[in-house]
């Protein structure tokens, strides 16, 4: 980098700093600071929600994968996502918008207190919360990664200046700031990509490579097969589940995005954009991954410097520090939403229960604790981040796919599947105990077995496992053990439902000490 690159990046730091500034004045309350208020534009949340599943994890882990197998990292990761939107356009994202719209919550979470009960609420929140610290801080470490090799800085002082800035505008101006400053980092990926992709298509015509030409090369042998290694045909099935639940809000920050628009068809259509772009765009950005063992030599046995490497040897200055900004967008992108997710789980759902002050905060109070609260998940993911390649987590693709994508089944299950009819009979035996045994099989998969199986555990059954595990067990014990009372049919009612009538009658509160945990906004 020189100092044309730095004005670049430091410029996109400065914009993205003045656009939580300006947020800040849209921000009066809760509402506003973790839904924006139901006032968001479709195609603003679309973009939103398309932008908030990325991170520098796919210019690292997923660029490793590319480097290695070739186009598995696409039909094994943005195919499946692109694909598992596009169905919860219909199934999910019109009845995540209505625990905005018509049960009037500001956390994804905030309905299952009377969908199931407040244990399992309780249970599901702080468990998602501690994977996201997990999850997010494998993101600092992508980013960082990266930056150390275009700046040489160290790791932490990489983590602490991405982690300080977003922390910067997204606790200012909340939801607005995330979906704003995403949309702009959306133009800043499209010129990247574009001039990334370029830059490698030029290098392949100098060296007299063509496009169909490049897979017969002894570099890129196998490098075609959509399935490959441990990205085989159950790592897809399992991967297609796991992303039709955590990127329709089984990881909370996306479900924020459905929420925000003013309506159910509003929210179907924000899911629609996202899942096109999905299926479309990381093509051009997977192409020079792709073509990148035919250009550069990876330093790394995984790979994850191949598109870090090509980079600087392909794109002048400036260009350069676009790229390097597109790295940062996608990261900052990502960490910002779920900062915000987590921060409504817990000033919504968690405080009222630990802290009986929390029960009476008015708006203003409200407000700031979420901000703080933001600032403090962002805190605790910027330490999780300087843990990444240690004996406990490892390499940061082994923090995503293995931990983050074998973890959010358990999780995700009892929250999106309750919000359906055909899953009325579930109650929370069903659902604490398809979350309790879920988590239980991630841990015998990927330890006490995977410790005793020669070789180890493939990687499709670590993370496919705790995901069956739960599903069945949330369908099954709903049949023997039928939990489907009157407040309970209600609750779901309104979710399926747009409009007044019987159907959409008011909810009942629950009696005992619920009632008095979370005072919803009437």
């Amino acid at each position: 980098m020189n100092g044309l690159d730095w004005a670049v990046l430091i410029g996109y730091f400065g914009v993205m700093v003045a656009i939580g500034v300006w947020s800040h004045k849209r921000v009066d309350n809760v509402s506003d600071f973790f839904t924006a208020g139901g006032k968001m534009p479709w195609w603003l949340s679309g973009i939103s929600h398309h932008m908030s599943g990325y991170s520098a994890v796919m210019f690292t882990g997923y660029a490793g994968i590319a480097y290695t197998y070739g186009v598995t990292s696409f039909v094994t990761w943005s195919f499946p996502i692109a694909l598992g939107i596009a169905i919860g356009s219909k199934l999910f994202a019109p009845r995540i918008n209505r625990l905005r719209s018509r049960l009037h919550v500001a956390s994804p979470l905030e309905y299952l207190k009377n969908r199931y009960d407040l244990k399992t609420q309780q249970a599901l929140a702080w468990s998602g919360m501690l994977l996201k610290i997990v999850d997010v801080g494998a993101k600092w470490a992508a980013i960082a990664t990266l930056l150390s090799v275009f700046t040489g800085i160290s790791l932490n002082q990489g983590i602490l200046i991405t982690g300080t800035i977003t922390a910067v505008y997204c606790t200012i101006g909340g939801l607005w700031a995330d979906a704003l400053t995403e949309l702009g980092q959306f133009v800043i990926q499209l010129l990247a990509g574009v001039a990334m992709f370029i830059a490698v298509v030029a290098e392949l015509g100098d060296k007299g490579i063509g496009f169909f030409e490049a897979w017969d090369r002894p570099e890129l042998q196998g490098h075609g097969e959509p399935l490959v290694g441990p990205y085989g045909t159950v790592f897809l099935l399992a991967f297609l589940f796991i992303k039709l639940f955590e990127y329709n809000g089984g990881m909370l920050n996306q479900a924020q995005r459905y929420m925000a628009t003013a309506n159910a068809y509003e929210a179907e259509r924000s899911a629609r954009l996202s899942a096109i772009l999905w299926l479309v765009w990381p093509v051009v950005l997977f192409f020079p991954m792709w073509m990148s063992p035919l250009l550069v030599e990876s330093q790394k046995p995984d790979g994850s410097d191949s598109y870090g490497l090509m980079t600087e040897q392909l794109l002048p200055h400036g260009l350069l520090g676009l790229v390097i900004v597109g790295f940062f967008s996608h990261t900052m992108a990502m960490c910002s939403s779920d900062a915000n997710a987590i921060a409504a789980v817990f000033t919504r759902d968690c405080a009222p229960v630990v802290w009986r002050r929390a029960r009476t905060w008015n708006e203003g109070q409200g407000l700031k604790v979420a901000r703080i609260a933001t600032v403090v998940f962002l805190g605790l993911s910027m330490a999780a981040a300087t843990q990444v390649n240690s004996p406990a987590f490892k390499d940061i693709i082994t923090v995503v796919i293995k931990w983050v994508a074998g973890l959010m089944g358990p999780m995700a299950i009892p929250m999106m599947l309750g919000l359906l009819r055909p899953f009325r009979r579930s109650g929370p035996t069903a659902a604490l105990t398809s979350w309790s045994m879920g988590l239980l099989a991630f841990w015998l998969v990927n330890y006490p077995i995977n410790w005793n199986v020669d070789g180890g555990v493939p990687l499709q059954y670590q993370v496919s496992i705790p995901l069956a595990v739960s599903l069945v067990l949330y369908i099954l014990i709903g049949f023997v053990k039928p939990e489907d009372t009157p407040e309970r049919l209600a609750i779901i009612e309104k979710i399926n439902t747009d409009g007044d009538g019987a159907a959409a009658a008011a909810v009942p509160v629950p009696a005992g000490p619920v009632d008095e945990v979370v005072r919803t906004k009437d």
